[in-house]
């Protein structure tokens, strides 16, 4: 359809002009209605007045219908037919005039058997539009006669005629110039949306700080604003984090197989012994193994970040989870001497996936172990709220910087990595644990002190 074609603005001034067409005729036609009421109510409280009049101004003498004052004929209203002529006539009970107005000259009102005894009804009078009633007239319960009063309506069909072609005329004029009105105002409305659209057009992936000016106003206009600029400020820091997740990740990937590059060289550039084989091919390996447990990571994170996982929620105990991983690290624990401490005193049951729960708890505790100085303590426990069930898992390890609290979900990201060396990992630990925790709706905390340890909780909705 071509009204779909046009602009927006058209469009909403098309549809104001279509509603409001429909209630201008709505209004139009009350207007003529109440006019041509009132109008009609006129002449018919004429017509009736004249009517009470004239009955009370008659006999009747043998008979016969007789006027008490004759000279009331003479009046201008019976005698004229230039301003609101009244037209009067006498009939008797054989439908035969016996007295009429003198302004009826020659022609004789018509009795018209379709109407009843005191009904207003239209007829015509030489041609001309006049308004009549048909009054019997009793005497002692006999029907003498029938008053018949009519009185003109060429004046009042005339201001009816006038009014209508007015209103006809004056409806397209109307809507016209509220077509233009509201094409206007509905362009002066659109006008902050078309600076939206012109700055957005010049936000592109390399210019994405520009942003929109928010209206003065703080309307639905405002709020969108707002709202691009809030969807604009997640796109560039994703791009962002992209950006930064590319570059470690290569970095990640390239500095394990750099070293075992390196090593093999080595071993290539003149004879070793059976033992420096040995060595070189061990470390190698364990490269391998971190390299493989990177990729492990990454491709971990890209299906929790891309919604490819499923959730399981079920009842399970947080206790027996624990205990798992504990056996899983008891190597790692019992060579750095660590002294676990676990306060759980009894099962506490919680309603979540039990698989994504287990690689949380793991990463905390992977890294608890593995920040852990030796000898210290972790100590896990469980405290019960009204609310939730709080899972608390804290170490006596180096600790990490308050400068670098909000950053430690970031992947990639260590806190102290250079001043430790000697403490290997990929930093994305943390970040798949919040990952996981936002995808399940696990509220957790970090608390820690640098050179002191570390306090990680996790709130379990009961």
């Amino acid at each position: 359809m071509m009204m779909f074609r046009f602009s927006y603005k058209n469009r909403m001034a098309f549809y104001y002009i279509l509603s409001t067409a429909l209630l201008i005729f709505a209004v139009f036609f009350v207007i003529y209605y109440t006019v041509s009421m009132s109008v009609y109510n006129h002449v018919n409280q004429d017509i009736e007045s004249e009517v009470s009049k004239h009955l009370s101004e008659i006999e009747i003498k043998n008979g016969q219908i007789r006027l008490l004052h004759h000279n009331e004929w003479l009046e201008r209203e019976h005698n004229t037919v230039a301003v609101n002529p009244v037209f009067v006539q006498f009939m008797n009970s054989n439908k035969i005039v016996v007295e009429k107005s003198p302004n009826l000259n020659r022609i004789e009102l018509q009795f018209n058997s379709k109407y009843t005894e005191n009904q207003l009804f239209n007829t015509q009078l030489a041609s001309k539009k006049i308004r009549q009633i048909q009054v019997p007239i009793y005497n002692k319960n006999q029907k003498m006669g029938y008053l018949l009063v009519a009185m003109s309506l060429e004046e009042a069909l005339m201001v009816l005629q006038n009014l209508s072609q007015i209103l006809i005329l004056a409806y397209p004029l109307i809507l016209i110039l509220l077509f233009f009105i509201a094409r206007f105002i509905t362009g002066k409305s659109i006008k902050p949306v078309q600076t939206i659209i012109d700055t957005s057009k010049e936000i592109t992936k390399d210019n994405l700080h520009k942003r929109i000016k928010l209206p003065d106003n703080k309307d639905e206009l405002y709020i969108l604003s707002h709202t691009i600029n809030d969807l604009l400020d997640r796109i560039e820091n994703a791009i962002v984090r992209e950006k930064q997740f590319t570059s470690d990740a290569s970095h990640e990937l390239r500095t394990p197989l750099t070293i075992i590059k390196g090593t093999l060289e080595v071993l290539v550039r003149k004879p070793r012994s059976q033992k420096e084989y040995e060595e070189k091919i061990i470390f190698s390996i364990s490269e391998i193994d971190r390299l493989n447990e990177l990729i492990t990571e990454l491709l971990f994170l890209a299906r929790v970040e891309n919604g490819l996982q499923q959730i399981d929620n079920q009842l399970f105990h947080i206790n027996a989870v624990v205990s798992e991983y504990l056996s899983r690290h008891q190597k790692k624990i019992n060579e750095k001497e660590l002294k676990v401490i676990s306060l759980l005193e009894h099962d506490f049951e919680i309603f979540s996936d039990k698989y994504w729960v287990a690689i949380c708890i793991n990463n905390i505790l992977s890294n608890a172990i593995k920040y852990s100085k030796t000898k210290s303590v972790i100590q896990i426990s469980v405290q019960e709220t009204p609310f939730f069930h709080i899972l608390t898992i804290e170490d006596n390890g180096i600790g990490i910087k308050s400068e670098d609290l909000e950053k430690i979900f970031q992947p990639f990201f260590r806190s102290n990595a250079i001043e430790n060396p000697d403490i290997k990992g990929s930093g994305l630990g943390l970040s798949i644990v919040k990952k996981i925790c936002d995808l399940l709706q696990i509220d957790i905390s970090i608390q820690s002190i640098e050179n002191q340890g570390t306090s990680i909780k996790l709130y379990f909705k009961k």
